[in-house]
């Protein structure tokens, strides 16, 4: 949900890696006419809006439909869970460096930080944390664990009106300092091991997470993201979820897109004090709120396939007929619309074939399966047709990343410049 890393390398005068251009993050921009649909009483009611339309390139017809993420939860009824809470903070020596000190230029290659000109990630963490702690209820446990080249439990997790939170926030403000190797592995085994004791707790009624803090640089202990991720889907199995919030522009793409594609899981970027304050405070409800997990949808028509899907970390699963989205978290509305509120699917027609059929189906906090079925058709009017606002924003903001992913991959290609004195071409 963060596309805030592209930006950032853009604005530092760096040509971002194609890969940091996440569809999803780019959706969560943007606010999204969802459908609307005829009756929604429960937690989560997928609606589906079609669209027909030209490739502004080939010219070819190109159908697409949303699946919108509706929920007959007002905003003002949502409220978050009881919260087992448990912050990993990254206190390695790179998180000493500052916003703009960069890792890697823009061909991947690994740098060592120049200068340290703006505030330090660690100081920016920092504060975030302090502010996190304001978010807390009193029935609320908090648990701190700080990592480097080892871990080490700050604050055991206690019930925040049985603890001195003043006291707390004071030695978070002037006693943590950044030192040693990122040792994510040994910080994620600490976390798991304070909440074990609550992983049978009353889902319906509680949330046990860890929330990661972050430059995402891990060098010491299990560092391969197979590794990593294999913890993460082991706590997800025993209800501990898991928050990752990148800290700066140099971040571990692929390490990210492994990790957030586990249940529950989800990943934002912050590079300023602002966005971390932003982030804790109006955005903590719904960083911390997984509203259905394993949404499948599955297409039943003759002469449709599912090609391709946009807006959702588990998109390079979709199959011809199936789509799969790993959780929903709760999203913001506005003006009718919610934040990001959309997968978009691309279908292609093989046979003619008048309608399709949509079986979406997902399981709820509680574990109980649901399911809907719904009969969609798409317009005949070609070359332009939109359902509504929703899915015609998702198809030019699809578009748009897609174009700048190929215009990066081509400025990234090695090129052939002439060298005129020796009469050959130098890569």
């Amino acid at each position: 949900k963060d596309l805030a890393t592209f930006r950032r390398n853009i604005e530092e005068g760096y040509l971002p890696q194609p890969q940091s251009i996440a569809y999803e993050g780019l959706f969560y921009n943007y606010y999204f006419d969802t459908g609307d649909p005829e009756e929604c009483s429960s937690l989560f009611c997928p609606t589906y809006s079609p669209a027909v339309t030209a490739d502004p390139l080939s010219g070819a017809t190109e159908r697409y439909l949303t699946v919108g993420l509706h929920s007959g939860l007002a905003e003002s009824e949502f409220e978050r869970k009881r919260l087992n809470l448990v912050v990993i903070l990254d206190i390695s020596g790179s998180m000493g460096g500052s916003f703009s000190d960069y890792y890697y230029d823009r061909f991947g290659n690994r740098h060592e930080p120049e200068g340290d000109t703006d505030t330090p990630k660690i100081e920016v963490a920092r504060q975030a944390l302090v502010g996190l702690t304001e978010q807390l209820r009193p029935d609320d446990r908090l648990g701190v664990v700080l990592y480097s080249s080892e871990s080490t439990v700050a604050k055991p997790l206690r019930r925040v009106d049985e603890t001195d939170m003043d006291a707390i926030r004071d030695h978070i403000r002037d006693d943590i300092r950044p030192t040693g190797g990122t040792n994510l592995d040994a910080g994620l085994e600490a976390a798991t091991d304070l909440l074990a004791a609550y992983s049978d707790a009353d889902q319906s009624e509680t949330e046990n997470r860890m929330i990661v803090l972050t430059d995402a640089m891990p060098n010491l202990g299990e560092t391969d993201d197979q590794g990593l991720r294999g913890r993460l889907a082991e706590n997800a199995a025993d209800n501990i979820h898991s928050t990752f919030v990148g800290v700066g522009v140099d971040f571990n793409t692929e390490l990210v897109d492994e990790l957030t594609s586990i249940r529950g899981a989800n990943y934002y970027g912050v590079h300023s004090t602002e966005e971390f304050t932003e982030r804790m405070s109006d955005g903590f409800e719904y960083m911390v709120s997984p509203l259905v997990f394993d949404l499948s949808l599955e297409l039943d028509a003759e002469g449709y396939e599912i090609t391709k899907v946009y807006g959702s970390t588990a998109a390079e699963e979709a199959t011809g007929e199936l789509m799969r989205v790993n959780t929903l978290f709760a999203s913001p509305t506005e003006n009718g619309q919610t934040r990001g509120g959309v997968v978009l699917v691309q279908v292609d027609r093989t046979a003619e074939s008048g309608t399709m059929e949509l079986r979406a189906s997902w399981e709820d906090r509680q574990g109980t399966q649901q399911e809907t079925t719904t009969t969609l058709s798409f317009p005949t009017t070609e070359p332009e047709s939109f359902a509504n606002t929703g899915v015609r924003k998702a198809v030019l903001l699809s578009r748009y990343a897609d174009l700048l992913k190929n215009w990066l991959v081509a400025e990234q290609a090695p090129s052939t410049v002439p060298v005129e004195d020796e009469g050959v071409e130098t890569p």
